[in-house]
């Protein structure tokens, strides 16, 4: 008899409206919990693939910083090379031969040394320079050739000596070779008159150039 009861009270509460609706209610907590977890877990990974392209973009501007930092007041960097480069070609190239072979003249008397087998000439026309050469003999005793050698280095004009090369001593005094090279502008150059040198015209002779005894 209990057990008939029991099974009846089982059945009736199967069937009852309040407990379909609990299982309803458990059914919809499971279904809310899931879409909740799920809802977490796409929220953490679309929050991590944002961070991650965030950092991207960073490192991507952070480089082209460091690219373009170079570029950065490049136009007054380039205003103040014209500048510099002015000034050297006003204050240190010649404004023509001329200019040159008084310059020379002058710093021989000054050292008290003697030139000879003096011979100018032009290299090839550069875009912006053309070479001038001074090739000659230089004599005088060791004190004064010193004295014109350092004030070819010194002086205002801008002169380089190429080679110098001892070609006799005797009694004191000293005789080389001496190679110097400036620099005209290509208008001045041409102008000059002088012959070209074997390097910038292969086909013309050995230029006489310009001699003094």
């Amino acid at each position: 008899m209990n057990e008939k009861k029991t099974a009846s009270g089982w059945r009736e509460r199967l069937t009852s409206p309040r407990t379909w609706h609990y299982v309803g209610a458990a059914l919809l907590l499971l279904l809310v919990a899931v879409l909740a977890v799920r809802f977490g877990l796409d929220w953490a990974a679309t929050n991590a693939s944002s961070t991650d392209a965030l950092a991207g973009k960073q490192v991507e501007l952070k480089a082209m910083e460091l690219q373009t930092a170079p570029l950065r007041g490049l136009e007054g960097r380039v205003a103040k090379s014209r500048k510099q480069l002015k000034q050297f070609y006003d204050g240190r190239i010649p404004g023509n031969y001329s200019s040159i072979a008084e310059k020379i003249g002058d710093l021989e008397v000054k050292s008290g040394v003697r030139l000879t087998r003096v011979q100018y000439s032009q290299g090839k026309p550069g875009e912006y320079l053309t070479e001038i050469s001074m090739d000659a003999g230089i004599s005088g005793d060791y004190p004064a050739i010193m004295h014109f050698i350092n004030s070819l280095e010194r002086d205002q004009t801008f002169f380089v000596i190429r080679a110098m090369a001892l070609t006799g001593q005797q009694n004191g005094q000293v005789s080389l070779r001496l190679r110097v090279s400036t620099w005209l502008r290509p208008g001045d150059a041409a102008a000059s008159g002088l012959p070209s040198t074997p390097e910038a015209d292969k086909t013309a002779a050995a230029p006489a150039g310009e001699e003094r005894e």
